[in-house]
């Protein structure tokens, strides 16, 4: 599946709703499952976005790390979803899917199921579109490898991409691909679905396609 395919289908699959402001979806094909994650859709998903001040990851077991407060609160909300999902789903190859601050939900999961199922490591795949930045503070190797296989896709210019700064400490995990030129649109009209899902497809018809690898 070539990127701009996974990210057409994270617009358009139909999702449900979890906790207060979360909206999640799961699709198996074949043996793999991929859980998607929604978009920001309204006021309470942009509170969560601006709520971004530093806060501790609370597994106290290992590495300390801290993370966009609003991100994290979202995140403990699905929590207790994917862990029943991991398991059941003890056979297939798993991927994760967002966008926009779905994205940084996905990296989250990604962690979480790289941490609490080891034998998902070698096949566990993230992809986060339009991705705000999700990590504060130091960046222990042994804390990054965890998002070996995760990659943040990022229209140049993209306003979202950018936030929280770096000023403040924050940075993205996983690996940066970025895609469109700069210069090509404002901001704030980088990150819309329909820029990025161009953007994807100019850089797909320029260099050897860059697979999804969901199955």
């Amino acid at each position: 599946m070539l990127l701009s395919e996974l990210f057409s289908r994270c617009l358009s699959i139909p999702y449900v709703s979890v906790g207060s402001s979360a909206d999640l979806a799961l699709d198996r094909t074949n043996d793999t499952l991929t859980i998607y994650f929604q978009h920001s859709r309204g006021e309470q998903d942009w509170q969560k976005n601006l709520n971004f001040p530093a806060r501790a990851y609370p597994r106290s077991e290992g590495i300390a790390w801290y993370v966009h407060r609003g991100f994290l609160s979202l995140w403990q909300e699905i929590e207790p979803y994917v862990a029943a999902l991991l398991r059941q789903e003890r056979t297939r190859t798993i991927a994760v899917c967002g966008y926009s601050h779905g994205a940084a939900l996905a990296a989250l999961c990604h962690e979480y199921i790289w941490y609490h199922a080891p034998q998902q490591r070698d096949r566990l795949r993230g992809y986060g579109f339009g991705s705000p930045r999700l990590l504060w503070g130091p960046r222990p190797a042994q804390l990054l490898q965890r998002w070996e296989h995760f990659t943040v896709i990022r229209n140049l210019d993209d306003v979202v991409t950018h936030l929280p700064p770096r000023l403040l400490g924050y940075s993205h995990v996983g690996k940066l691909l970025e895609i469109g030129q700069r210069g090509s649109y404002s901001a704030a009209e980088a990150h819309t679905a329909q820029n990025i899902l161009a953007a994807l497809k100019q850089y797909e018809n320029a260099s050897p396609p860059t697979s999804a690898e969901t199955r």
